[in-house]
């Protein structure tokens, strides 16, 4: 099978590769700094050059000016790992769109997009890349790699998301971040995409499930999707409606001015609890409304993460 073919033809993102490329382009055009650079190695300093030494590290350009042999010594690195890790629970694919838009994303959509951005970045600089997708079960998980075919695998999976949403898919953030938080062995820069609806028990819960990846060493960011719109202020007519959970099918008939007063209140008081927690455990977090549109914010995220720059 032609896999870019395939991208092409399904709904989703038409050619998501080509889309997550232009997003890092157009981002980069803007800086004064390309992170088009290697990591694997950097320069730490000169010493002097002894006879039968290897001639290959002279720094020719010093012994112009100082007329003495200097070789440069070098410091390895590191190449970096990343792990993304999307949740793919029913609530994620909210609001319902008939066509996936750039401009309009749902929080599924904008995860997926920003997942393969950040795929994108990574394969220009030769870092490793994996992948986890879960639900209330685990779905899909890939280790890091860094070759073209992996990256096209995981654009695949990316893409398949954005297809195939079943509905009343809960979520079981806790067991899943605490089964992958076993699979990553060596350290890494996990991503986290959830939009953490969940009561207060499953957010103590995950929170301590994220420890886990904070213990292993990992560094965390949770890009934390949700539509400020409905989902925060509860934007709503004023006209009687059903509100059903899609993770459940659990419905209400209400008037939404009867309960909206209240509704943002609790919902801004747990979103605040969630950034004060993120603090207390050095986890970024990164405010993913995606009312704001997809630019704005993951190109915020990218001007702060050093290691893009």
């Amino acid at each position: 099978m032609d896999l870019q073919a395939h991208l092409n033809s399904i709904a989703g993102f038409n050619n998501l590769e080509l889309l997550a490329g232009q997003v890092v382009e157009g981002f980069i055009s803007g800086m004064h700094k390309s992170p088009f650079h290697g990591f694997s190695a950097e320069f730490a300093e000169h010493k002097v050059y002894n006879t039968g030494e290897s001639t290959k590290h002279i720094d020719w350009k010093l012994y112009a000016r100082s007329d003495k042999l200097y070789t440069k010594r070098y410091e390895e690195e590191t190449n970096l790992r990343c792990h993304l890790i999307l949740d793919n629970s029913s609530s994620m694919h909210y609001p319902a769109l008939k066509q996936t838009d750039l401009n309009k994303p749902n929080k599924i959509a904008f995860s997926v997009l920003a997942s393969a951005a950040i795929m994108q970045l990574m394969k220009k600089q030769r870092d490793a890349v994996g992948l986890s997708i879960y639900a209330e079960q685990f779905e899909y998980y890939a280790p890091e790699k860094g070759s073209e075919r992996h990256h096209h695998m995981l654009l695949d999976q990316l893409n398949q998301v954005l297809i195939k949403s079943e509905k009343s898919q809960k979520t079981d953030t806790y067991a899943n971040l605490h089964f992958i938080a076993e699979k990553l062995k060596r350290r890494s820069l996990v991503f986290l995409f959830s939009d953490l609806f969940q009561n207060e028990l499953q957010q103590e819960k995950t929170f301590e499930a994220l420890q886990h990846l904070k213990y292993n060493k990992h560094e965390v960011v949770l890009f934390h999707t949700y539509d400020s719109a409905t989902e925060l202020n509860f934007d709503f007519d004023s006209t009687p409606k059903r509100f059903e959970d899609v993770e459940t099918g659990k419905f209400i008939d209400i008037f939404s001015d009867n309960v909206k007063e209240g509704y943002s209140k609790a919902v801004k008081d747990y979103f605040s609890a969630i950034k004060l927690r993120c603090a207390q455990y050095n986890i970024t977090y990164v405010n993913a409304d995606i009312q704001r549109g997809f630019a704005p914010i993951l190109s915020t995220f990218l001007v702060e993460r050093k290691q893009f720059l």
